[in-house]
């Protein structure tokens, strides 16, 4: 049967196959795009713990610094 089809066939598959496959991938990444857009932004959860932390009494305001440039922050 590829024989029928010559050349001109073979690169027509191809084309197909690259075009279906494109399609896909917009789709793919189209749908986490969207998904993405319900989450909040990045937060930081270690320095929303040190917060807690502070605030409870856990650990007092020298440690809470020393923590918070460990962090980075």
């Amino acid at each position: 049967m590829m024989f029928v089809w010559g050349a001109g066939g073979l690169v027509m598959m191809l084309m197909m196959l690259i075009f279906w496959g494109l399609v896909i991938a917009g789709l793919v990444v189209g749908l986490r795009w969207l998904i993405g857009q319900g989450r909040p932004a990045g937060r930081d959860e270690a320095l929303e713990i040190l917060h807690q932390r502070y605030a409870r009494g856990e650990i007092d305001k020298q440690e809470f610094d020393a923590r918070k440039s460990d962090l980075g922050h």
